[in-house]
């Protein structure tokens, strides 16, 4: 059996954020939020995914500055930087090599059925991107690369953890004959109440930086004022709120400020419901801006400060890319013998 310079961990977790910018409530309580507790638990690896980001047009200096604003976004919220591991994916190339090596793995049908493409692409498929269309594999590359356990996403994102695992088991049965278990088969981490957030003026639209109304999402760099109006005038019906989580499902808006609100506090939605049911909004919107001025606005104010230093956010990037690029190489080493490359 050919010898391994790579170790396959215990626990390890890995999760990457697109640098686009305008970083809003949704990424916070989907991706950021859960980072910063399991980061206390498990080995943890964060990376800024800039290579993703190309998949569509960019404005170069945009990039880099975007960049730089979602790594301060994330040591305001509380990522530790000496317990985890953080780093832009283009600072290390093995990213990109097991890309290649993968996509010699992956099918064309696994691919095929990747919704999030025909989402994208829309009726412009024929003249969408290489590289949007692939970009799945290099997020299987990002988690396999680092032999990742776990990888807390957003339900949106489960169907690409299953082309993981499906280029996981392919490649340990294409080569690694003998003990047919090179790459673990990762297990999506789908976490708390906030995972998925919707829009504040339309309930059955998920948060997002694309829409045009600024008014649609509270952004992490919104200042109290800002998150105070933005609340003020989010959408809502005429009703008391309910006592049941069942009595949410054919109301939307108040379904999302519920949910937000059990989210930011750490409690369970039916705790949320049993504080609030039968109230007007009238008593609930105030309580939720003072519960989301308290956890936000800390980290607006922290982000604003780091910025003010970018050669140091860019040091802290070049520390996290050596880190991340030890355990990159021997992987990468592996995974070549594994295949026959000569290196």
């Amino acid at each position: 059996m050919m010898k391994l310079i790579s170790k396959q961990p215990s626990k390890r977790i890995f999760s990457g954020i697109q640098p686009t910018g305008n970083l809003h409530l949704g990424n916070y309580l989907g991706a950021i939020k859960n980072w910063v507790n399991l980061q206390e638990e498990i080995s943890s690896i964060f990376s800024i995914v800039d290579l993703h980001a190309i998949t569509v047009p960019q404005n170069p200096l945009k990039l880099k500055a975007s960049t730089r604003e979602v790594t301060a976004a994330i040591i305001a919220a509380g990522i530790n930087t000496e317990k985890s591991i953080l780093f832009n994916q283009s600072s290390v190339k093995e990213h990109s090599e097991l890309a290649w090596i993968l996509n010699c793995v992956c099918r064309i049908g696994w691919l095929n059925r990747m919704t999030q493409f025909k989402e994208k692409a829309g009726k412009n498929r024929e003249n969408a991107t290489v590289g949007l269309y692939s970009y799945p594999v290099l997020m299987s590359a990002d988690i396999l690369l680092y032999r990742a356990t776990h990888v807390p996403v957003g339900e949106d994102q489960k169907q690409h953890i299953e082309l993981a695992r499906n280029i996981a088991t392919s490649f340990n049965s294409m080569f690694d004959s003998k003990s047919k278990d090179f790459f673990c088969l990762p297990e999506p981490q789908i976490l708390g109440p906030g995972t998925r957030v919707m829009s504040l003026r339309d309930g059955t639209k998920k948060m997002s930086k694309s829409d045009p109304s600024d008014a649609s999402r509270i952004n992490l760099t919104d200042t109290k004022d800002d998150i105070f109006n933005k609340i003020k005038k989010a959408k809502t019906d005429s009703n008391p709120l309910p006592a049941t989580i069942k009595e949410l499902e054919k109301r939307p808006e108040a379904s999302n400020l519920l949910k937000i609100y059990s989210s930011l506090s750490d409690e369970d939605l039916q705790k949320t419901l049993d504080s609030f049911a039968g109230k007007g909004f009238s008593y609930f919107k105030p309580k939720l801006i003072e519960l989301a001025v308290e956890i936000l606005n800390p980290i607006s104010s922290e982000m604003r400060y780091l910025l003010k230093d970018p050669v140091e956010i860019d040091k802290i990037l070049v520390k996290g890319k050596g880190k991340a690029q030890k355990i990159a190489e021997k992987v990468l080493k592996d995974i070549k013998n594994l295949v026959g490359l000569i290196h």
